[in-house]
Order: structure tokens, then sequence, then C-alpha cells
């Protein structure tokens, strides 16, 4: 088959994707990568994949979204793909509008996390509701859903038949990649060395996009009441010129100089940090299916999180972590002191989050799930 991806920046289809994409190639599929230019781009065409570049902005831009529709739209009509695979939620919906313009026979949109959220406003909620539900009766043939919470609701609500919902989970490389046995020691030593990280100190961690809808700022006051000196908190990640929230890059400023707490910005070796890591916290106010926190799982971290979507459904509240009620800096800064101060609790979390990643997480099942449904759908065709 001839199968379209569409994500909206190079590093969802070069990071999230990398492995469905390289397993569609090696399954003998034809793939063609759609997203925005970006430093990864060059980097994946070196490598052999068919990356085009179409600006897919991601936010609601009325003008810049109908040209990335129309730009699609003419890709699609001279490709001809048996299936246009879309992801992210603007590049989602402006690539499902193409595809039905442009004929397609088979469009799917995996929701990596519906857009609307319990933590709404009632008014707001219902709008995307509405938008995810009309999008899927008209715009979509198969649903793909990363957490079993959105594939029952999708069924329930009678988004598609029940037979065109797919739950795929997450994953990542628990055998190799995220394997604490397969991390250099020497390597971990020079990354404390460099983050000045001393060989008795705790580490907590978080790694995501630096924006107030993280939960960031409710971890950074609830570090300030954490008073043990051999205590660490990473922050990983920054705030990109794509971002809707660049106020919180401002916001952060403040922080920068406070004692333990280390902002190292983007790294590329998130496995050797996860592998000295105690504590990864990720007090988000929505997500879909966190990867982050399966990569921490699988590295034997035990994990702090708001209870919401996603994060429920990999963190078991005190079994491998603990669920915090959203936005409650105080709960976070119990739930971190409670973890620190217990050793025995913290150690067996830990072997209990790796535990369930290498279960349930394995990327190599989730990808298997994906190309048995391609399989099944050109059966069908």
């Amino acid at each position: 088959m001839k199968i379209i991806q569409v994500s909206a920046i190079d590093a969802t289809m070069n990071g999230l994707l990398r492995e469905l994409n390289e397993q569609i190639v090696e399954a003998g599929h034809e793939l063609i990568c759609v997203c925005s230019d970006g430093p990864r781009v060059q980097g994946m065409r070196d490598e052999g994949f068919d990356v085009r570049t179409i600006n897919i902005d991601r936010k609601i831009n009325f003008s810049s979204n109908l040209k990335s529709i129309k730009e699609m739209y003419f890709l699609f009509m001279k490709e001809k793909p048996n299936i246009v695979h879309v992801h992210t939620p603007v590049a989602a919906m402006l690539g499902r509008i193409a595809a039905k313009l442009a004929k397609v026979p088979t469009v799917i949109y995996t929701a990596h996390g519906f857009y609307f959220h319990e933590n709404m406003s009632k008014r707001v909620y219902n709008f995307f509701y509405w938008l995810e539900k009309l999008s899927a009766r008209y715009l979509t043939d198969y649903i793909f859903t990363q957490s079993q919470e959105d594939g029952d609701l999708a069924i329930n609500k009678n988004f598609l038949p029940s037979g065109k919902i797919t739950v795929i989970s997450n994953g990542v490389d628990v055998t190799n990649k995220f394997n604490s046995e397969n991390i250099k020691e020497y390597k971990v030593n020079e990354i404390k060395r460099e983050l000045g990280i001393k060989e008795t100190d705790k580490v907590i961690t978080f790694v995501g996009r630096l924006v107030k809808e993280k939960g960031i700022f409710e971890l950074l006051e609830a570090f300030k009441e954490i008073d043990h000196n051999d205590v660490k908190l990473l922050i990983i990640g920054s705030t990109g010129e794509s971002e809707r929230d660049q106020n919180s890059k401002k916001k952060l400023e403040k922080y920068y100089e406070t004692e333990n707490i280390i902002f190292t910005g983007y790294r590329s070796d998130i496995p050797e940090i996860l592998a000295f890591t105690d504590v990864f916290c990720l007090p988000s106010y929505r997500e879909g299916m966190p990867r982050s926190i399966i990569e921490a799982m699988s590295m034997e971290c035990a994990i702090i999180a708001t209870n919401i979507r996603g994060s429920r459904e990999e963190v078991d509240h005190n079994v491998n972590g603990l669920l915090i009620p959203l936005g409650s800096t105080n709960s976070l800064s119990r739930a971190i002191k409670t973890l620190l101060n217990n050793d025995d609790e913290l150690n067996d979390y830990k072997l209990k989050a790796r535990e369930k990643a290498i279960n349930l997480y394995d990327e190599n099942e989730v990808v298997k799930t994906q190309l048995e449904r391609f399989k099944q759908i050109k059966e069908g065709q």
C-alpha cells in the first residue's frame, strides 16, 4: 500500500512516529511523511524517508489552515494513497478534510488524546467534543486511540461503529533503549558531573514542553517546599517557538537561580538521565497517553502524576507511583516528600513501574497492532 503520514511538526514525525514509520517501510509499504519543515527533516531524508514539507500551523489560523488543506489536497490527488493517517489535533483536522476532498479510500485518525477533556469548562468541552464527533463521523474511516478511556468514550458515544475504533495504547523500546541494563555507567557519571549531581543526591525529573498546561509551575513551587539539600530537580525541555503558550517562557526566568533546580534545555540522553532519576513527575493538566511517563517507568522511576486521562491509566496509585489532584501544589509537595522519605516504598514503586512497562507498553506491540489493522484495511478495500 501507499501510506501517507501527516503531523504538524517534524519532531512528531521523527520521534513519536519513528518506529511506526520504520516498520511501515520494512513491511513493504510505500511511505510518504508530511509535516512542516524543521531541523529534523533533512536527517530523515538522508536516512531514506520520503518527507514532503507543508506548513501546518498548530493553532487555528484561517488563511494558513486553508493553504495547508489546499497543498495537502493536491499532494493526495497526485500520489493517490491507499491510506492517509493523521496525527496531532490541527494537522489531523486539516489532513482529514484534504483527504476526503481528494477521495482517499481510507482515512485513519490517531487520537493521541482527544482535545476535549474533563478539566475544561462545560461550554468549551462541548464545543471540542462535537467537533471531534462530527469529524469522526464525516471525515474519518477508522479511529486509533492511545488511551483505553478515549477508546471507550468513542465507542460509547458512537463516534464510529465499534469495529472501526481500535485502542492501540502507547509504548517505547523497553528492551533496548529504555532498559537500565543497557545504560553505560561512565555516561551516567559524566552527566552527573556535568549537572552537579552528587552520588548521594536523590533526583526528581520532569521532561516535557515548558508550558503552563504541563503543570511546570506547580512543580517548581512544590519543590521550593522540599527542605532537603540532597535533592535535585531536573527540568528537561523548552518552550518552542511554535507553542501557543509563549508567556510561560518569561515566567520561568524567576526560577532559573533557585537552589537545586537545574534547567537543562533539550537533551538527547533521556535514557541515561532517567537511569539515575528516582522520581519522575508530570503534573500535567491534559494528556492523551503520555509517552514520557512510560519512558520513566521503563527506566525504573517511581511516578508522580495528576489524576487525569492517560496518566491514571499508566500510574497505579500506591503501586508504581502516586496520583495527585490537578493544580494542587500542596498535594504535589506532600507526594514528593512521601517518596523521598521512604526508601523501601520508593524502591518498590520503581520495580513495579518497570514491570508494568514491560507487560503493557512495549512499542513493538503497539506498532504490530497498527500494521495488522493496515493489513485488514487492505484486504477490505
